[in-house]
Formats: structure tokens, C-alpha cells, sequence
């Protein structure tokens, strides 16, 4: 296990300032006191540990990530329980999935106990941080970026920074019991992630290549883009960076939802392999399956598919209302959020933040 040195701010955020932007958080705009930072080297390993003052970098221009973008990152929570105490959500899974990341940038793999030590040492020391609503939380952004001042692309770098920061949140799209329907525009023009590519990493390539994607979605009104698969732009992959789930019915009329399968194109989020096992235990099948854009708007047309919805860390659970194109547009079910997504919601939130039954040991305790 990595040693991390401890340093407090010397001049936190004051009470005061700190109960006003808790109540009223956004979604990564505001920072908490501290930060977690670590190092790596070809000569020494891990190393330098430490819980220190939130603050700037200072890398020199000619740093590698700059310039290559080897980088990879993760994103989850750490949410107030109902007696007080604050929780992690499958944090194993995060650092898992964060090592899958580093392995495919050719970045070192950081112990995955490691991993989750210094996410409680981060929220212990900024508990207070950490908001107590339903729908709000701490979120967490640990991300490695490689250090190495040299240009030349031939081999990876030689020396990497592990960071962790931490932002107190509402949810991406709002909180609430009844968060807003999305309206959501299918890329026809570009093209998220290929096979033997990096859609399966969290990496910011992956982001920075949406962009222009989600310009064109906002030009057009809508929340967020839908990407199609690479090869014949038929079949739905995920939306933005969250994944999508289908609500149909079943030859006996009880609901079903349907995921896309991963690929290696897909994120594969903690959120959607937690549905999975969840919505089972609250009698709605599940299952991952291939679903066209035609099929998608066959399904509506027919009230066959009742309800759409996006699922992620930072979104949580969200419903889609509506889909807009440049071949058609379609309304899903009626356009409101569907009692299958809300219900869905409920439990999820339940578990994380301490009032539902956790029947899978998801909830880590952190502080």
C-alpha cells in the first residue's frame, strides 16, 4: 500500500461561503479544499503520496500529455448516508475500470486498493464538503496524465501524475424526484469510437472528438447526441458519455429494458452494469441487445417502446423525451419521464445514499 503524506489548506473555504455554494452546487464548477496527488516512474514506482491544498499544476510546456493526450480519468460519487456517515458507490468497480483505461494508453496500473485509499482520504478530510440532499453529492474525478517534457512520439512516457479532485454536485441534467426529458439529436455526420479504438477507455480523447458532434446537437435544440455505430451507422451505441437503456414491453405486457452490448466501441458504466443486476430483484427483465434507429422509431411509433433513458455517473438516471434528426424527428411514449425510469431512479438513489436496502454491497463505507 502507497503512504500519503497529509498537508492541510492552511485557508479553506470559510464555513459561511462554503453552506452557500452547497446549496445551489451546479455540476463541476465548484472545487473542495484539497486534492489528492501521486506519482509514478520507471526508476521508482509509485511514490510521493499526498493530501494536499487544491491548486494549480506546473508542468512544462513541452509535458506529454500535451501534446499526445496520454491521459485516462474516471468519475463517481461519494454521497451522504441517513445517519450522517458518507459512502462510496462500487468504488472497485471505478478502479478496475480506471486500470482497463491506463492498460489500453499504455499507462502504468495503479493498485486498485491504492485506488480507493486515496478516494477516502480525500473525502475524509473534505467530509464537509460533501452535500446531504437526495440527487446531490461529492463527486470525484481521478485522473493519471503522463509528465514526461519531451516530444517525439515513440514510446509512451516515462513519469505520470495520479490526481483525485472533488466537486459537490447536483446531477448533470438537474436533480429532483422527476428530473427534465431530454431531447437528444442522432449523429449522422460523425463517429464516437471504432473498433480496436478507445471507446471502451475514459479517456479525454474520446470527449474532445464530440465535441463538434454536440454543437450540431445544440444547433438543433436538443441535449445531447446519440451515437450510431461506426461501420453503418445503424445501430445505437450510447449518448454522450452516458449509456442508453430501452423500456419495451413483453409478450405478457410487464416491462423490459434493453441495453446495447458492449462491444469494446461502449464506456462500460458502473451505472449500467448496476441496472442490470437491479431492475431483475424489482421484477423488470433485462437484458443487452442490438437495437436499431429504425427499429427504435418502428417500436415508438407502435407503443411497443414506452421510455428512453441515459445512465451514467453524473446523470444518474435521466429520461429521454424526445429524438430529433436531420431524416425525422419522434417523440418517445409520451414525452414525460416514464414510471420504469423513475422507478429505476428511486431504488438507485435509495441504495446510494443509505435508505433502500443494499442487497449487493455496493455502498463502501468512506468516513
Amino acid at each position: 500500500m502507497v503512504d500519503f503524506e497529509v498537508r492541510p489548506c492552511r485557508q479553506p473555504v470559510p464555513a459561511a461561503r462554503r453552506k452557500e455554494l452547497l446549496a445551489a452546487p451546479g455540476f463541476g464548477r465548484t472545487f473542495t479544499d484539497h486534492m489528492v496527488t501521486l506519482r509514478w516512474s520507471t526508476e521508482r514506482g509509485w511514490h510521493d503520496g499526498r493530501v494536499e491544498p487544491y491548486g494549480p499544476l506546473v508542468l512544462d510546456p513541452a509535458t506529454s500529455v500535451f501534446h499526445y493526450a496520454q491521459e485516462c480519468f474516471e468519475g463517481m460519487k461519494a454521497y451522504r448516508q441517513a445517519g450522517g456517515s458518507i459512502a462510496l458507490f462500487r468504488p472497485e468497480e471505478n478502479a478496475a475500470r480506471f486500470n482497463r483505461s491506463a492498460e489500453r494508453m499504455a499507462m502504468p496500473p495503479l493498485p486498485e486498493e491504492t485506488f480507493v485509499r486515496a478516494l477516502e482520504l480525500l473525502v475524509s478530510q473534505d467530509s464537509e464538503w460533501v452535500p446531504d440532499a437526495v440527487g446531490t453529492s461529492l463527486y470525484l474525478r481521478p485522473f493519471m496524465i503522463a509528465t514526461q517534457p519531451a516530444l517525439g512520439f515513440t514510446l509512451p512516457s516515462d513519469s505520470y501524475l495520479f490526481c483525485v479532485i472533488a466537486s459537490p454536485a447536483t446531477a448533470a441534467f438537474g436533480a429532483g424526484a422527476v428530473p427534465r426529458p431530454l431531447t437528444v439529436w442522432l449523429s449522422e455526420d460523425y463517429t464516437r469510437a471504432v473498433p480496436g479504438g478507445t471507446g471502451a477507455a475514459k479517456t479525454g480523447g474520446n470527449y474532445a472528438g464530440a465535441f463538434k458532434a454536440t454543437q450540431q446537437a445544440v444547433a438543433n435544440g436538443c441535449d445531447q447526441v446519440v451515437w450510431l455505430d461506426a461501420a453503418e451507422h445503424t445501430w445505437v451505441e450510447e449518448m454522450g458519455g452516458m449509456n442508453l437503456f430501452f423500456v419495451q414491453r413483453s409478450d405478457d405486457g410487464s416491462p423490459r429494458i434493453v441495453t446495447p452490448p458492449l462491444t469494446g466501441t461502449l464506456l462500460p458504466g458502473v451505472t449500467r452494469d448496476s441496472l442490470l443486476t437491479l431492475a431483475p430483484r424489482l421484477g423488470i427483465a433485462a437484458e443487452e441487445r442490438r437495437i436499431s434507429v429504425g427499429r427504435w422509431r418502428e417500436q415508438c411509433a407502435a407503443g411497443e417502446l414506452t421510455e428512453v433513458f441515459a445512465c451514467g455517473t453524473a446523470a444518474v438516471i435521466t429520461p429521454v423525451g424526445q429524438v430529433k434528426s436531420a431524416s425525422g424527428d419522434w417523440q418517445i411514449g409520451d414525452g414525460e419521464p416514464g414510471p420504469v425510469t423513475l422507478r429505476l431512479r428511486e431504488e438507485l438513489l435509495g441504495i446510494q445514499h443509505g435508505h433502500c436496502p443494499d442487497p449487493y454491497s455496493w455502498v463502501h463505507k468512506a468516513c
